[in-house]
């Protein structure tokens, strides 16, 4: 039987008691409706107390700039890195196309590495045979190398580092899905040069669209915000030297992400309770499998849960069992398709493993979000059960 209120992934959840309507007000009353102005200030303060708290004693003074969106975030990171026509970036494969993109703004080659089955998430040794070949084939290093935390799971960051370290190619790291995930006590997107945080409509916290870029320093936040603002030079007349960009995130937006920075924990909660019901849940189903942390030391902030469906032991394979959850009303989603398998990407050079292709063939996203009640996981948990019968 169909539900009747359609259960979605991770739909946006407002504060209880209001407070992005209070900032959006105040931008209102104020006539603070351009972007720019006390909310976007308040909430790239909000962000860098976020980014730089409880890291396991080491002492972090991030910056953040916010941003229009997760992609212009990831596109400032690369022009800050100073990638150019002819340039390689190596990117991991199994992500959203939002991180390689940008890559092709710049009129570089994006590179693509497959990920380790632990975590998802960018193969360091891979990595380190991509970069080798890569100098040998083209007799230059690559320029950068963009990490993901694929569903807010962290990846091996300090092995990545260690081979990002060693060739000297700088990191910025896609922690678009992982805001609040942590790598041995320290905010996923400060270990690189730069880090990217997205508040998409769907992500853990949301400003309707926008997103964010995290500095080193203030100068290069400086440098960020100069390009975010169509890089206009201080003259009274308008001077451009560089190419700019219209970048920045509208004061409006800002109310609701300083709003939604009042309850980023509570949604966290959620997400990672969710885990543990999901746990119990499949726990006595045969062929279903919830990808978890392999790690102690890692925590996620479990934005999507995914599951991999063995359909020898399930009895129907991944899309049936989507096609089911549909009919009941319940969103689901396979796991994203490998950037090179993506046919905009063909001719991009790609290191494989097979392990991202096997997972978007056998993989689905669950519902995860606040607005997902116990109910609906109960709901969930037995829709897939009664299809394993």
């Amino acid at each position: 039987m169909a539900n009747n209120r359609r259960i979605l992934l991770c739909l946006a959840h407002m504060s209880e008691a209001g407070e992005e309507m209070k900032f959006i007000k105040e931008a209102f009353d104020t006539n603070w409706v351009v972007p720019l102005g006390p909310n976007v200030n308040g909430f790239e303060k909000d962000l860098e107390d976020f980014v730089n708290r409880n890291n396991c004693g080491k002492t972090l003074n991030k910056r953040v700039v916010a941003l229009s969106a997760g992609t212009a975030a990831v596109h400032l990171g690369l022009v800050n890195l100073g990638v150019q026509p002819g340039d390689e970036v190596i990117c991991q494969s199994f992500t959203f196309s939002a991180s390689a993109n940008p890559v092709v703004y710049q009129g570089a080659t994006p590179v693509f590495v497959d990920s380790e089955p632990g975590t998802w998430n960018m193969d360091p040794n891979l990595l380190e045979d991509a970069i080798k070949d890569r100098i040998a084939k083209t007799g230059r290093k690559p320029k950068a190398i963009i990490p993901v935390y694929l569903y807010g799971m962290p990846a091996y960051i300090d092995k990545i580092m260690e081979v990002a370290r060693r060739y000297e190619i700088p990191i910025l790291e896609d922690a678009a899905e992982a805001f609040g995930s942590c790598y041995r006590g320290q905010a996923c997107g400060t270990f690189g040069a730069y880090g990217v945080m997205s508040f998409n409509g769907n992500k853990m916290i949301t400003t309707s669209g926008g997103g964010a870029l995290i500095c080193p320093d203030d100068e290069a936040k400086k440098r960020t915000l100069f390009y975010a603002t169509q890089a206009r030079e201080p003259f009274p007349y308008y001077q451009h030297e560089h190419i700019g960009y219209n970048y920045r995130m509208s004061n409006i937006c800002a109310g609701i992400g300083r709003g939604q920075m009042t309850i980023v924990d509570d949604h966290i909660a959620h997400h990672v309770r969710a885990r543990d019901i999901y746990l119990k849940g499949f726990e006595d189903i045969d062929g279903i499998e919830l990808h978890v942390a392999p790690e102690d030391y890692m925590e996620p902030n479990y934005w999507l849960h995914t599951i991999t469906v063995d359909p020898d032991k399930f009895g129907i394979d991944y899309d049936q069992l989507r096609i089911i959850l549909d009919q009941a009303g319940i969103e689901s989603r396979p796991l994203w398709k490998p950037m090179h398998m993506q046919p905009v990407f063909r001719s991009a050079p790609a290191y494989v493993n097979g392990v991202s292709e096997k997972l978007f063939n056998c993989g689905l996203c669950l519902p995860s979000g606040p607005m997902v009640t116990d109910e609906d996981f109960a709901l969930i948990i037995n829709t897939i059960k009664n299809a394993a019968k």
